[in-house]
């Protein structure tokens, strides 16, 4: 079957990858000239099963308060004249109870673990090397109130059956020894030993190489336009360059989904959530990070990728801008010289900034619209890169006519009717 993936980010890649493997012919259309060159590109470098979580949380709307009065705010929103944005909110706001938490959460991690678990497999199989270890996530947290708080997640952790491991200030130096030379801002923290890193853009550029070789055709420098349809059946796909048509198609356009999505009827609450990074060289390996550390405070995380550190973080609701602030930018570097003083030169720091796919309630969407030949993969808001083999092959198994190996309930579009 012939099956056209819109969308180079990991998203489309592993759809790509996973669908060759079943014996389609299949071409990803981007408008970059690359994988992986908008959202992919630099994000904090988790694979973090045990950190999917949904931002709808109860008590979030006080919280949202409290961050955006912080000197390094986690959170900024810059309010504008946006429908979609408020719409989205407002859903948000709608999934801040207990229950709706745990739900969110649980279909989440199902997915998120499910992943994991494809990601070793292809690993294995491929040997695909992306600077990744497997040496888990710690959710460090600076305050006592923090550890207590954490039973919460413990108990939808337990629920699921992700490992975890609750530490004291010694423990957490135990697992990150540069924390030793803080360790008054420890207070404490959250193992996630089944919890892995990488780089993504390295990965989704090597699996779009292995892809090539099993046969996918990779068309980019392209825009797409529209998908053009007839009832319900999808007939092609405009771009600047001409039609392209298949048999089914598989749409990953992250946040820019809704759009393409709209002229044909389907509604998918997905909106850009901005987020930031920076990547600086490792001065000292002894004071940087071994895996990744979750400023449970700041929310941003610290991440060693092989002769690297990514800082990745903070949320703003700023529609499609692409502007890099330099507040943001300040907020990375303070948590990084705060908790690894002599891990990395901050000078010399790449500073970037992505626009993830958010929904309301925190799962991404999978499969079916309404179209018979239309497969949704959108919606995975910081979690793109944790559940991106997953989402690949759970795509390519209903491309496929298979049924996943992962129930899917509560991962499609149906959820919102």
């Amino acid at each position: 079957m012939k099956v056209v993936v819109l969308g180079s980010g990991v998203i489309g890649v592993a759809c790509a990858y996973y669908l060759a493997q079943d014996g389609h012919e299949v071409t990803v259309i981007d408008r970059q000239p690359g994988p992986a060159l908008e959202t992919s590109y630099a994000n904090a470098g988790e694979v973090s099963p045990g950190y999917s979580a949904p931002w709808a949380a109860p008590g979030l709307a006080l919280k949202a308060i409290k961050w955006m009065l912080m000197p390094h705010s986690p959170l900024v929103i810059r309010p504008r004249i946006d429908p979609a944005m408020w719409a989205w909110g407002l859903q948000l706001l709608a999934n801040c109870t207990e229950a709706r938490y745990a739900v969110n959460k649980s279909r989440m991690v199902r997915l998120a673990e499910y992943s994991r678990d494809c990601l070793d497999a292809l690993r294995q199989r491929t040997r695909i090397s992306y600077d990744e270890r497997t040496q888990g996530t710690l959710d460090m947290f600076r305050t006592q109130a923090q550890v207590d708080h954490a039973a919460a997640d413990i108990a939808v952790l337990e629920r699921s059956g992700v490992r975890y491991e609750m530490l004291d200030r010694d423990g957490c130096i135990r697992v990150e020894p540069a924390l030793a030379r803080v360790r008054e801002k420890v207070a404490g923290g959250l193992l996630l030993p089944g919890d892995e890193t990488g780089d993504c853009f390295k990965f989704t550029n090597r699996l779009a190489e292995l892809a090539a070789e099993s046969g996918v055709t990779f068309s980019y420098g392209r825009t797409i336009r529209a998908l053009t349809f007839a009832g319900k059946h999808i007939s092609g796909v405009e771009t600047d360059q001409g039609m392209v048509t298949a048999d089914a198609y598989v749409l990953a356009l992250g946040s820019y989904s809704p759009k393409m999505l709209a002229p044909l009827g389907v509604k998918v609450p997905v909106y850009p959530v901005k987020g930031y990074s920076l990547t600086l060289p490792i001065t000292d390996a002894a004071g940087a990070p071994e895996s990744t550390v979750m400023d449970e405070t700041h929310k941003v995380a610290v991440t060693r990728l092989g002769d690297r550190i990514r800082v990745g973080g903070t949320a703003e609701l700023a529609g499609f801008d692409l502007d890099l602030h330099d507040k943001r930018r300040a907020t990375l570097e303070h948590v990084v010289t705060d908790l690894f003083p002599d891990g990395g030169n901050v000078s010399q720091a790449e500073f970037w900034c992505g626009l993830r796919p958010n929904t309301p309630d925190g799962p991404p969407i999978l499969g079916p619209c309404g179209y018979d030949n239309l497969h949704l993969a959108t919606g995975h808001g910081t979690l793109g890169w944790t559940m991106g083999a997953g989402t690949g092959r759970v795509v390519a198994d209903l491309v496929s006519g298979r049924t996943p190996e992962i129930d899917i309930e509560g991962l499609t579009v149906a959820r919102y009717a």
